[in-house]
C-alpha cells in the first residue's frame, strides 16, 4: 500500500510513523517547510517526498493541515488524482472542508472523506510526533453518503495500520457541533483561566486539578484561531451556556446562598456521573 501525507506536524508526522510500523506500507510526505520533509525522511518517518507524480500512485492520501489549506491543496490536486485513491483530511473542523471538497470529488471522480483523528498533545510540530499517538484513539469520518458501505469499510481497512480503537461516522454539521464542546471549549477555557494574575504566584500551591485544567492553554495560536472562527456559531453557543452557568455560581456565592451553591455543585457532579460513568 502507498500512502501520501500532506502536512508533517504533530498529526501528520504521527500518522506517518504509525504507517511506517507496517513494513508493507510505503509512506510519502510533504510539508510547506521543506526542511521538515527532509528531517522526516532522515528520521525514517517517510520513505521520500510526496511529489505530483507520486500522488497519482497512492492508495490513500491524508491531509493533516488547517481547513483552508486542505481546500487549497484539493483544488490543485483534484485534476491529477487517480479515481482509486482514497482521500481523507484530518482538519479540526469539517463543514468548510466537506462543503468545498465533496463537489470536487464528484466532479473529478475521486473518493473523499472528511476525517478527524481524536488524539493529540499540547505540543505541536513534527518533533513531538510519535507512532503510537493514535493507538486506541477514536477516528471520526464524515462520508458524502451513508449508503456506500463498501466505501466506509475500505476506509477502515486503509486506516487499520494506524491503530485507531474506534472509527465512527457522522455528518459535518454534527461533528462541528460536538467538537465545539469536547475540544474547542476546553482550549478557550484553559487559555482564559491561566490569565489570572494569581497564575504567576501559584508555585507550590497547585496539584492535579490545576494541571488538568491548564494543560491545553499551551496551544498553537494560529491554528486554533482559524478553527475557532470557522466554527464560530457552535463555539459561541457553548460559551454562552458556560457564561450563564458561571453566573449562577457567582450569584450564589455573592449572596451566600449555600443551598443554591450546593445544588449547583451536586447538579454538575450528577451530570458528570451520567455522561462519563462513576
Amino acid at each position: 500500500m502507498k500512502v501520501g501525507i500532506i502536512g508533517l506536524g504533530l498529526i501528520g508526522g504521527s500518522l506517518a510513523k504509525a504507517f511506517r510500523r507496517d513494513g508493507s506500507v510505503t509512506v510519502y510526505g510533504w510539508d510547506a517547510d521543506k526542511t521538515i520533509t527532509e528531517f522526516a525522511q532522515i528520521a525514517n518517518a517517510i520513505h521520500g517526498e510526496l511529489t505530483d507524480e507520486r500522488v497519482k500512485e497512492l492508495d490513500l492520501l491524508l491531509l493533516a493541515t488547517y481547513p483552508e489549506a486542505v481546500v487549497a491543496h484539493m483544488e490543485r490536486l483534484a485534476p491529477i488524482l487517480d479515481p482509486r485513491t482514497m482521500v481523507i483530511d484530518c482538519a479540526g473542523t469539517k463543514e468548510k472542508v466537506c462543503h468545498a471538497v465533496f463537489p470536487l470529488a464528484e466532479a473529478y471522480g475521486f473518493r473523499f472523506l472528511g476525517g478527524h483523528p481524536m488524539a493529540g498533545t499540547h505540543n505541536s510540530g513534527f518533533k513531538y510526533s510519535r507512532g503510537d499517538l493514535f493507538d486506541g484513539a477514536p477516528m471520526v469520518i464524515v462520508p458524502p453518503s451513508f449508503e456506500d458501505i463498501r466505501l466506509l469499510d475500505e476506509a477502515k481497512n486503509l486506516l487499520a495500520p494506524v491503530g485507531f480503537g474506534r472509527v465512527s461516522f457522522t455528518t459535518a454539521e454534527d461533528h462541528d457541533k460536538k467538537i465545539a464542546f469536547t475540544s474547542q471549549m476546553a482550549h478557550v477555557v484553559s487559555n482564559a483561566y491561566i490569565k489570572s494574575p494569581t497564575a504567576r504566584a501559584h508555585d507550590g500551591f497547585s496539584a492535579g486539578s490545576y494541571k488538568d485544567l491548564t494543560r491545553v492553554a499551551w496551544l498553537n495560536p494560529a491554528m486554533w484561531t482559524e478553527l475557532f472562527l470557522e466554527n464560530k456559531e457552535n463555539l459561541l453557543y457553548e460559551l454562552d451556556v458556560l457564561i450563564d452557568h458561571l453566573t449562577q455560581y457567582r450569584d450564589a456565592m455573592e449572596q451566600e446562598d449555600s443551598a443554591a451553591l450546593c445544588r449547583l455543585l451536586d447538579e454538575g457532579r450528577r451530570i458528570k456521573e451520567e455522561v462519563d460513568g462513576k
